[in-house]
């Protein structure tokens, strides 16, 4: 299969990337980088050389970090931007293929759903008001926009992907690194995780599952609260006794950042992927960062083309 990957460079794509090639699949990259073809692998730089490269699907994970910086308004319009202004020119060439692909795997997050308390959320299940899930809902219409020319339209709602390295899981980490054990604020807000090996295997399973479209979400069955991740980290690491950082302290820190993202969460499973048939590889946290932390060097994942 010839697939088209917007995202590629990024924390999910350096894993998928070497996977779909070793799946036997030709990939074409779009990025804003200068970098070499390899076998089986080509780089763009814009969408206007892409009917050079027909493709047969499209993995679409471009956007810019959610955490990567307080949420001024000129960062606001960074994220927007980033994945709806380039979803809808994807969408556009798209259009102008003599043949468009048969398939679309869309990124979007758990934020879709905005914040909850502890109620279980599947993907029929509402969203609350918040920024990051006017972006999600936005980002998806974008992408169902290829409904329209006969595109099989999957959407993935991803959680926190821990790896490493790199991603979230860094930042996370950092204070359990130096013995200094916490939680966010009370402590009670759930984290919806997920090991970046099974996204990269879920991808696989719904690229390959021509009956499958609409939203998936991409989080492991057993989220977690803060508390409860706080003492699955102290299981790798040795720290002092540990204790919350106060939500004021974030707050003023980290602006609407922090209380989207650290202070209020989403209790999300993953109800479409497992009713399809999807089976994890990691369901339990404890077992997610046991393989990531002692996973010999020589074995971390990265990209390999």
């Amino acid at each position: 299969m010839n697939i088209l990957m917007t995202g590629g460079t990024g924390f999910i794509g350096q894993a998928l990337v070497p996977s779909l090639l070793s799946a036997g699949h030709e990939l074409t990259v779009l990025t804003r980088q200068a970098k070499p073809d390899t076998p089986g692998l080509r780089y763009i730089q814009s969408l206007e050389a892409l009917p050079e490269h027909p493709c047969d699907a499209v993995i679409n994970l471009a956007g810019a970090s959610m955490a990567g910086k307080r949420w001024s308004d000129a960062y606001k319009t960074e994220l927007l931007a980033s994945r709806i202004d380039t979803t809808r020119a994807l969408i556009t060439a798209l259009t102008k293929l003599p043949s468009p692909p048969q398939t679309l795997l869309s990124g979007s997050a758990v934020g879709f759903y905005g914040p909850h308390s502890d109620q279980l959320l599947a993907e029929d299940s509402h969203s609350t008001p918040a920024f990051s899930s006017q972006l999600c809902q936005h980002w998806e219409r974008e992408a169902q926009a290829a409904e329209a020319l006969g595109i099989r339209t999957v959407l993935l709602r991803l959680g926190v992907v821990l790896d490493a390295p790199g991603g979230a899981l860094d930042d996370m980490a950092r204070p359990f690194r130096f013995g200094l054990a916490n939680w966010m604020g009370r402590g009670e807000q759930w984290l919806s995780w997920v090991h970046r090996a099974d996204v990269v295997s879920a991808v696989q399973f719904l690229l390959d599952s021509d009956c499958l479209s609409g939203p998936f979400n991409l989080t492991a069955p057993t989220p977690v609260t803060s508390r409860e991740f706080c003492k699955a980290m102290r299981g790798q690491f040795k720290t002092l006794p540990p204790v919350g950082i106060p939500g004021p302290v974030l707050s003023l820190a980290l602006g609407e950042m922090a209380q989207e993202l650290l202070l209020s969460g989403q209790r999300v499973v993953p109800a479409a992927l497992q009713a399809a048939g999807f089976e994890f590889q990691f369901k339990q946290l404890d077992g997610a960062l046991t393989e990531i932390f002692q996973r010999p060097a020589s074995a971390q994942p990265g990209p390999k083309a």
